[in-house]
């Protein structure tokens, strides 16, 4: 009977008191809470074309360029993420039109462009420079400008949708020119075609034109001139149909912290520029 009594009597204990289970320190609580992601408030479609130093793939896929670095030193302060999308220049410019594409960078602003886009502050200037083959130099040694040179009756290259300035255009645009133009997609066509003999020089920024060269080994046949254009303006460019005014000046104020900063400065340096 005393065992008896002594089991319903531990039964009853253990059914009643539950086990004790030690509070978990505070700090162990918030160590295991749900780490917290910073989640980026905006999304940009940044488009770009082949057009180093400014912008470009480079041999490990990632994309580069002073340019590039410039609008992800930006758009990181915002807290926007990029995403890339390479096409032609001319594709990339019916993107920003179609509200496909959401932003440019190295454009110049034209009134055209104005319709359907969005410009930021000037961040830098940009001239272009006449490049022609190695040797021939002396043909044009007496050649000011531009002018002098179609007016003299030799063939010119250029970019499709690429602006020069203001000058060049009246140059390209003019009826009396047009058998003299030659328009191409891509600046390397441009190279390929003066290397033909199917133009007498090409207009390319200075650096990229250097650049091209020194890539693909061409110092022996081709050279920059000492014509050059106007240096005009650049900025970034965004779409009206995809990105609001509010996002322009947002980009405009942390540029400008890029510029004071000395940030701007440091990108461009460790392009050897």
């Amino acid at each position: 009977m005393k065992i008896h009594i002594l089991l319903v009597m531990c039964v009853a204990v253990l059914v009643g008191c539950p086990a004790q289970t030690p509070e978990m320190p505070q700090t162990q609580v918030e160590n295991q809470a749900t780490p917290q992601v910073e989640i980026p408030t905006c999304s940009l479609r940044l488009g770009f074309d082949a057009w180093e130093p400014y912008q470009y793939m480079d041999v490990g896929n990632e994309v580069m360029g002073i340019d590039i670095e410039l609008a992800r030193h930006v758009t990181q302060a915002m807290g926007c993420e990029l995403e890339y999308v390479q096409a032609t220049w001319l594709e990339l410019l019916q993107g920003v039109e179609e509200g496909t594409i959401d932003m440019l960078v190295g454009a110049s602003k034209t009134e055209e462009r104005e319709s359907y886009a969005y410009f930021s502050n000037m961040y830098r200037e940009e001239s272009f420079a006449l490049f022609v083959r190695q040797g021939e130099q002396h043909r044009y040694a007496d050649f000011e400008t531009l002018g002098d040179f179609v007016d003299a009756g030799y063939k010119l290259g250029i970019v499709n949708q690429y602006y020069y300035g203001d000058s060049v255009q009246a140059i390209t645009e003019s009826a009396n020119y047009q058998e003299q133009i030659s328009g191409a997609m891509i600046s390397e066509l441009n190279l390929a075609r003066l290397i033909d003999q199917d133009v007498d020089g090409i207009l390319e920024d200075e650096r990229v034109g250097l650049s091209m060269i020194r890539r693909k080994g061409l110092s022996e046949y081709v050279t920059e001139s000492h014509i050059n254009t106007v240096a005009s303006p650049i900025f970034a460019m965004f779409s009206r149909e995809s990105v609001n005014e509010e996002l322009i000046e947002e980009f405009n104020r942390e540029l400008a912290v890029v510029h004071a900063n000395g940030t701007y400065a440091e990108i461009v340096a460790r392009y050897g520029l």
